[in-house]
């Protein structure tokens, strides 16, 4: 069984950065893949990033490439998502989910 905290989120202005944590609980969890999707007001959830259990290979949407960044940490049962020049566009709940299991969310705020 796996557990996931989101944390990070809050309230930036556009151009900022934010980076989300994801900490997995469980002996599994290091060995699994995990994802970042979010959730804009009046949208479905959307895949955003990906990440292997080694974290040597990564996928993320188009909308994100080059100002996204996901890592993780398995010493730290920790996945990451950096985000750098934030839009308003990117305004969501962000998730972390592995195994079919989701974390709580995180609420992003970018104002422009």
């Amino acid at each position: 069984q796996v557990h996931l905290v989101e944390s990070g989120g809050g309230l930036v202005q556009a151009g900022g950065s934010l980076r989300l944590s994801c900490v997995g609980s469980g002996s599994m969890f290091n060995f699994l893949p995990v994802s970042w999707y979010r959730q804009a007001p009046g949208k479905q959830r959307e895949l955003v990033a990906q990440i292997n259990s080694g974290g040597g290979t990564t996928n993320y949407v188009d909308s994100v490439k080059g100002r996204f960044t996901i890592s993780r940490d398995n010493d730290k049962n920790t996945v990451y998502l950096q985000m750098t020049n934030l839009k308003s566009e990117d305004t969501a709940v962000y998730f972390c989910s592995a195994s079919r299991t989701w974390g709580q969310g995180t609420r992003v705020t970018v104002s422009s």
